[in-house]
């Protein structure tokens, strides 16, 4: 064995453990990240549905920031960056981003605008149809019906754009489960919507019998 084998093996072993360690610090880096993301975009959203639109976009920001943060995992350690962990969370800001612009009736951003890669974006545009659901039922118990039917086509829009997207889930990140299981999401609500509208039309039918009685 030649005597130089001894040297070379630990230099290549110490490059390895240097490797390592960077790559672990990423990973840990990301998780903390991903988890407070997953936070601020859960409690934008929760904003949103308050009608408290100054706070989620506050909420909105903070997680924007925190995945800026990612910028140099994405350049250095890019199979952490496109975990799932992480994947998750640009999903979540996603979601939170376009269920903020929906609701306050404003523009929705692109991927670029919010820095979020194709997949991310999409599984979360996906995720805001269940919210939009949620907006119309709270409205619907409120005994009030503004921009149900206007969010109703949004969820049609976005299902409609969803199902023309024909990748391999290992592409778009799983975007077939997430668009499949928001097709019954879709026909509940359109099926809730519809007997509140026509009970509705039916209680001022039965209201302008009795005027006229």
């Amino acid at each position: 064995m030649p005597s130089n084998y001894s040297d070379e093996l630990s230099r290549i072993a110490a490059g390895a453990v240097e490797a390592l360690t960077r790559r672990h610090q990423a990973r840990e880096q990301a998780l903390a990240v991903s988890r407070e993301v997953i936070r601020f975009s859960a409690n934008a959203i929760r904003a949103v549905h308050r009608g408290d639109f100054d706070d989620a976009r506050q909420l909105i920001d903070r997680a924007g920031q925190r995945l800026r943060e990612t910028r140099h995992i994405r350049d250095e350690n890019p199979e952490i960056y496109y975990a799932g962990f992480l994947s998750d969370a640009r999903k979540e800001f996603t979601e939170a981003n376009i269920t903020l612009a929906v609701i306050s009736r404003s523009d929705i951003p692109d991927p670029d605008a919010i820095d979020v890669d194709a997949p991310s974006y999409l599984n979360g545009m996906a995720e805001v149809i269940g919210e939009l659901r949620r907006y119309i039922l709270d409205a619907l118990r409120r005994d009030s019906s503004d921009h149900c039917e206007e969010f109703m086509d949004v969820m049609d829009e976005i299902y409609g754009i969803l199902v023309t997207i024909d990748f391999p889930e290992g592409v778009t990140g799983g975007l077939r489960r997430s668009t499949d299981a928001m097709r019954g999401v879709l026909e509940r609500t359109r099926g809730d919507l519809t007997i509140s509208l026509q009970q509705r039309r039916l209680e001022r039918r039965l209201a302008d019998m009795e005027k006229q009685s």
